[in-house]
């Protein structure tokens, strides 16, 4: 099966330093690469990566990041039928890495901010061929709500990844998802609790399955992920053992994997399980979407840390 990814595409701009300066402080950096990144984009080139036939509806700028990404979506075999060029500069992300792989993100939208409503609709019958939308908040806010509301109409599930967090998204709208997949920060600010101990994540998860969200996947950084869904579903795993060089992301590869793993029929439990693996495999690398495995590297590292976890029904190896 396949799936409708939209939202934002950035060029990723990555410098690594030792620590991150103080204000008014120069240091020196360690290295810089540029690299392809954006939310959505990172979640479309993961799920491809594993096999997933994506359809990317997102917009570039027409400066020379633009079009180098356009080739970066073909060389991935995504559909960009729905990739807008618009006069104007793509977005970028600076973004700052340390030594013990921390990061602070600086997101510049340029272009994304002129994907339509009017664009979905020119993507709709495309988009009722898909399984699943996937779907972020780099995008102007109306086009988010017309998403959703063209899932809705459609009949498609739709999986809302509610970053970066913002105060326009509210619980009625995030209800009509039926996988919202926050991390602690941005639950605690869609809900309104904190979200600092396992016990106020829970608390918090459960505002939104009442307000009508069928599933909450909590991603909690180091102490793992968390699935909570109407229907009485509980799992918390821990964080998949892996040696950390760069974390950038990491919840982006969690995101695709476990959307490929749906499109291929696995349940939410065993997609979760698969994609806590993928996002740890994605931080034993440097940067975002060079990062991301396809699926024969992906079942071989499984095999060469000792993992269990079968790989063969979903990726076709």
């Amino acid at each position: 099966m396949s799936i409708a990814v939209i939202g934002s595409n950035n060029t990723d701009l990555i410098t690594y330093i030792t620590r991150m300066p103080v204000e008014g402080e120069t240091i020196e950096a360690l290295d810089f690469e540029i690299g392809f990144g954006g939310k959505g984009s990172n979640q479309a080139i993961a799920a491809a990566k594993l096999g997933t036939k994506v359809t990317m509806v997102t917009c570039v700028g027409d400066d020379a990041f633009g079009e180098t990404y356009l080739q970066n979506y073909r060389n991935n075999d995504i559909d960009t039928s729905f990739v807008k060029q618009v006069h104007g500069t793509s977005g970028v992300a600076p973004i700052f890495v340390d030594q013990e792989s921390h990061n602070s993100i600086i997101i510049v939208k340029g272009a994304n901010k002129g994907l339509t409503p009017e664009d979905l609709e020119e993507a709709a019958d495309a988009i009722s061929e898909c399984s699943l939308i996937v779907l972020q908040l780099e995008i102007a806010f109306e086009t988010v709500k017309a998403a959703i509301a063209l899932g809705n109409r459609l009949g498609i599930p739709v999986l809302l990844n509610p970053a970066p967090a913002t105060k326009e998204l509210d619980l009625a709208l995030a209800a009509k998802c039926q996988y919202v997949m926050p991390n602690e920060t941005e639950l605690e600010l869609l809900t309104g609790l904190p979200t600092s101990t396992d016990d106020e994540v829970r608390v918090a998860a459960q505002v939104l399955l009442d307000a009508g969200c069928t599933n909450v996947i909590v991603t909690l950084g180091s102490r793992g992920v968390w699935w909570l869904s109407a229907d009485g579903g509980d799992v918390r795993l821990e964080q998949f053992p892996a040696k950390a060089i760069d974390t950038t992301g990491a919840g982006d590869a969690f995101i695709g994997c476990f959307s490929h793993c749906l499109s291929e029929g696995l349940n939410e439990a065993e997609a979760l399980e698969l994609a806590n693996a993928y996002a740890a495999l994605s931080v034993t690398g440097r940067g975002t979407q060079k990062s991301y495995r396809d699926a024969q590297e992906f079942s071989a590292w499984l095999s060469e840390v000792g993992s269990n976890l079968a790989t063969s029904r979903v990726f076709g190896l």
